[in-house]
């Protein structure tokens, strides 16, 4: 497999390509976005029979769709050339807006042909945890308190007094993760942070957290283009491209304490996640009257309550993105986990070191649930190549 960047591959194995979501990226410190799923995904399409070069897209974190899908294109062109090897593309969350963005025929998102070059190889796009149709905190963001954070996080980013403040307060949280080990605090998500981003940080410009959040500052078009008003255009403009097949692959998560257990307080950080959850939970659930998601057939809306051990209706969500605005196409695996569990960000032991997870959703996602997930994205792949 390729690791490097702008390396050209001259072979005729299929090409997958990983694209993060809103505020994504590829690696921040020693965090990895897609955490375990290069390795999971690579192992599946091996037993399908199929030896493919995996790439994790490199992206603008809250950039413009456009823009993102810019970058998802010149990622291709480089490990890609022209002639050779089919194109598969797995998007989560808003990568996936990015994904069928490139695939419309007839696009333009660049001067010449080269999105053409591209979209006749594109052979899948499976979407996964994708806001179709928008999602109620894109609405937030918008506002002027939620623009206010994200312009307070860049300011910081930007000036050398902010990164030293930022530096000394992450320096702060990495001795009260050291310190609360003495009371049995371990392996809680504020030692995750310390080892893999807090204790590195350093306040020279060149740190992948300066960047990422200068970025952020650069670009904030997904914030409007990922409402229910602007999707709605959006699709309007769309298209899906003849002879690719559109998989889009569903998560939802428990309403805040529906599923908690005694075990899921593990720390003392535990109710501030909660909180958190249940925050983004419940503004996930508040639908646009004007802009509804479009309601499933009778046919669907059966199916995913079978393989959901909750309600199903339009306030169901994974925290994020309510699973209603997530159906596009055929419809694939339906997870039971919340937005961040499907991309490995859950409870677990990887490689011999615990993780504690992001949100605290309470939807027990474990490995099995993971391997049944990527095991159908690879059967996608198989079947189209």
């Amino acid at each position: 497999m390729i690791m490097g960047k702008g390396r050209l591959i001259l072979t005729d194995r299929a090409q997958v390509y990983l694209v993060p979501g809103f505020f994504g990226f590829t690696a921040l410190g020693s965090l990895n976005y897609f955490q375990g799923v290069r390795q999971l995904l690579a192992e599946r399409l091996a037993h399908y029979g199929m030896e493919v070069d995996l790439h994790e897209v490199e992206t603008m974190p809250t950039g413009s769709i456009r823009t993102r899908a810019v970058r998802l294109l010149e990622l291709i062109e480089r490990t890609c050339p022209a002639g050779h090897s089919d194109i598969h593309l797995v998007g989560h969350s808003t990568g996936g807006l990015d994904a069928r963005l490139l695939a419309t025929p007839g696009v333009k998102l660049l001067p010449g042909v080269r999105e053409a070059a591209v979209g006749e190889r594109i052979r899948t796009v499976q979407t996964l945890s994708t806001p179709h149709f928008g999602t109620p905190l894109a609405n937030f963001f918008s506002t002027l308190q939620g623009r206010n954070i994200l312009y307070l996080l860049t300011m910081l980013a930007t000036t050398v007094p902010g990164r030293y403040g930022i530096a000394a307060a992450a320096q702060l949280l990495a001795a009260v993760a050291w310190l609360d080990d003495f009371v049995g605090q371990r392996e809680t998500f504020l030692d995750l942070l310390a080892e893999r981003l807090l204790r590195e940080l350093s306040v020279d410009r060149g740190h992948e957290l300066w960047e990422f959040l200068h970025e952020v500052g650069q670009d904030q078009g997904a914030i409007i283009q990922l409402t229910p008003e602007s999707i709605d255009l959006f699709n309007a403009a769309v298209t899906d491209r003849a002879g690719v097949r559109y998989v889009s692959h569903v998560s939802a998560a428990p309403p805040p304490l529906h599923s908690l257990r005694l075990s899921d307080f593990d720390s003392l950080y535990t109710p501030l996640a909660m909180l958190v959850y249940a925050v983004v939970h419940r503004v996930a659930a508040q639908q646009n009257r004007s802009y509804p998601y479009p309601s499933p057939s009778e046919k669907l809306r059966l199916e995913l309550a079978e393989r959901l051990p909750i309600r199903v209706g339009p306030d169901t969500n994974d925290g994020i993105v309510p699973a209603f605005s997530q159906l596009w196409g055929e419809i694939g695996h339906v997870a039971y986990g919340d937005h961040l569990d499907v991309v490995g960000q859950y409870r677990r032991v990887y490689n011999g070191r615990a993780y504690p997870g992001w949100l605290k959703s309470g939807a027990q996602f474990n490995d099995a649930a993971g391997y049944s997930l990527w095991d159908t994205i690879a059967r996608v792949i198989a079947t189209q190549s």
